[in-house]
Parts: structure tokens; sequence; C-alpha cells
């Protein structure tokens, strides 16, 4: 197991420096001249000049990216060029917010597209053919879509909800409850039926297999069969599914976000990369992608832990 983990670790390396780098080049192909944007179209010449010697862009590009490369090592994302705030700082106060409404939508959908996916899968009927036609509609209509929907409904036309974020710092835990509700219903109605549509299948597939027959042969009951050996068999494919919509979700997310005017990853995200703000972009991707890294180890681990030939292969 410790080969294996070790493995994943050196994989998911691999990965954030290909992606730090690749972003670190392609922003500064794509942002224009970074120093006229910041000083003003009424700046001279020598005050560009020297706000490009003073954000180091001087220098050769490769120099520029391993010198941010070997601060972000030693914890240090370097400063917004527009704000002149500590990238890190800028991200501790929006990183609790994305990952709070991220995880607890996943959560929710993990529970409810399990509990839903078995139970069509092992009593079919209307509850599959219900499920289907769901997962259908689910993927048909976008995240945003339901996002506006349910603030029409719920914050505009019956104010049970506020149109806008009440988060601010230092803002209790009724303001998060508050604020979150309607980003995370909208992140879990727009995910928990596709998910449900493949739980489902990953179940009717086990269902089908020949050891369910030899077991049902030897008169083993039918809840031993689905709890004992089925699910096991079933778990990694459905954590495989939920693991692939985490991440497509911290990319949807950038929208509910804007929608809610939730103080998260994605306004920043949007804004910093408008203005080609580079050290506080690169920090945005370095916390994505390390996410999804852990994501990735997590499911890995459990997926070697309820089979021992994923950990083999």
């Amino acid at each position: 197991m410790t080969s294996f983990i070790l493995k994943r670790l050196a994989s998911g390396i691999a990965v954030l420096l290909t992606v730090s780098a690749l972003t670190f080049f392609l922003l500064y192909f794509s942002s224009g001249n970074i120093a006229r944007n910041i000083v003003g179209d009424q700046a001279s010449p020598e005050q560009v000049a020297a706000k490009e010697v003073e954000l180091g862009l001087d220098q050769p590009l490769i120099f520029r990216y391993f010198s941010w490369l070997g601060s972000a090592v030693q914890g240090d994302l370097g400063t917004s060029w527009f704000t002149s705030e500590p990238v890190t700082q800028a991200l501790s106060s929006r990183v609790p917010v994305t990952m709070v409404m991220v995880f607890t939508a996943m959560l929710i959908i993990a529970i409810v597209a399990a509990l839903i996916g078995v139970a069509a899968a092992v009593r079919r009927g209307w509850i599959d053919r219900l499920v289907q036609v769901a997962a259908v509609v689910g993927d048909a209509i976008p995240g945003f879509v339901i996002g506006i929907l349910l603030v029409t409904l719920f914050a505009i036309q019956l104010g049970f909800f506020p149109a806008t974020s009440t988060i601010s710092p230092g803002a209790g835990a009724t303001a998060w409850l508050i604020s979150l509700t309607l980003p995370v219903a909208a992140l879990v109605l727009n995910g928990v039926t596709g998910g449900a549509q493949q739980i489902r299948s990953a179940v009717i597939k086990q269902l089908e297999r020949d050891y369910v027959r030899t077991l049902r042969s030897r008169g083993i009951s039918e809840s031993e069969i689905l709890f004992k050996h089925v699910l096991r068999s079933a778990a990694p494919a459905g954590l495989t599914v939920l693991s692939l919509q985490l991440i497509g979700m911290l990319g949807g997310v950038v929208i509910i976000e804007s929608i809610f005017a939730l103080p998260g990853l994605g306004p920043l995200a949007v804004l910093s990369t408008t203005q080609g703000d580079l050290p506080v972009v690169m920090g945005v991707v370095i916390y994505t992608v390390v996410v999804v890294i852990v994501v990735n180890l997590v499911v890995d681990l459990l997926n070697g832990w309820l089979n021992p030939k994923v950990r083999v292969s």
C-alpha cells in the first residue's frame, strides 16, 4: 500500500508541475502589456518600463517561472499586481466559501444518489424509469439555470433567502447557512440525477454477474448479497463517477458563485484572469489542482481498499 500511495503522490506532483508551467506560460502570451494596464494609459514609457522592472517582467520568462516556483514551494505565492495583497491572504478568505459549498453539495449528492441509484437498480419498475428520465432532464438543464430559478422563486418571489450572499469576514454559522443553502441546492439538483443514474448502472451490472447467481443458488439472502457483495463491487465505479462530478463542480461553481454574489474563488478567478493578474491566477490554479489531486488520491485509496487488484495495476 505504501508504494501505491507513493506512486499516486509522485503522479500528483508531476500533474501539479505540468499544470503550473502551462498556466504560467499561457498567461504570459495572452495577457498583453500588463505594466501598461497597471499604470494606466496616461503613463509615460519610462513609468511603464519602471513597473516592468518592479514586477520582474524584464527577466527571461523561464527565469521568472522558476523564481515563482521556488517561492511557491516555500509557501509564498507572491502578491497581486493590482491590489498588492498577498495571494495567500486573498485566497484564505475565499477558499473556505468555495470548499464548504462544494463538499457539502458533494456529500448530499453522494448520499441521495446512492440511495436512489440502489433503489432503482434493485426495485426497477417506476423508480428505475423515473431515475432515467430525471437523469436526462438533469443533464439537459445547466446548473446556472437552476440557480437562477431558485433565486427567482425562493429569494425574489417568496423572500425565504437573500438574493445575494450575507457572508462577510467573521460571519457566523447562521450567515453561512443562509448564504449557502440555495447555491448548494443548485449544485445538488444539477448533479444528483446523473450520479444516481451511474450508480444504478454499476449496481445492475453487478447484479447480472455470475457470482450473484451462484450466491443465490446457495440460498444466501438478497439483502446479504446486496450489502456484502454487490455494493462493495459496485463502489469503485460509483466513487469514480462522484469524484469526476466533484472535479466538474469546481469549474461550474464559478457561475454559481457569480449568480449568488458569493465571495469565493470563482469571482476572484474571473477578475484576475481578465486583468492578467498572474500571481493571483496561479494561486487559484494551484489551490484547485491540489484539491483535485487530493480527491483523486482519496478515491484511489478507497478503490484500492475495496479492490486489491487496483493496487496491483
